[in-house]
């Protein structure tokens, strides 16, 4: 059997072919451009409708603030523990001391 050249097939009309594309292959790529444009609406509706949403109820200048609390709270947790750990090195060392008495 001959094999025909995809020029020859663009010519061959019939029921299951237009333009020498299938009817399958038509609905298949209907359906995917649907499905993108389908997309495209809904992305720009949500965009639309996070322009109208209501602002976050924190500020920046609160955002900062805030930041600022908690790193003060951390430097004063360092320094606490520096202290802790200077009191624990005299207790060992002491404890050495009389140990070895």
């Amino acid at each position: 059997m001959k094999r025909r050249s995809p020029i020859d097939m663009l010519d061959t009309f019939g029921e299951d072919r237009v333009l020498g594309i299938s009817i399958k292959s038509l609905i298949a790529i209907g359906m995917t451009i649907a499905m993108a444009v389908s997309g495209y609406s809904m992305i720009k509706r949500d965009i639309e409708l996070a322009k109208v949403l209501p602002k976050s109820p924190v500020s920046a200048q609160q955002f900062e603030l805030q930041t600022e609390i908690i790193e003060n709270a951390i430097l004063g947790t360092q320094q606490d523990i520096n202290a802790i750990n200077s009191s624990l090195k005299k207790i060992d060392e002491r404890l050495y001391n009389l140990s070895r008495k």
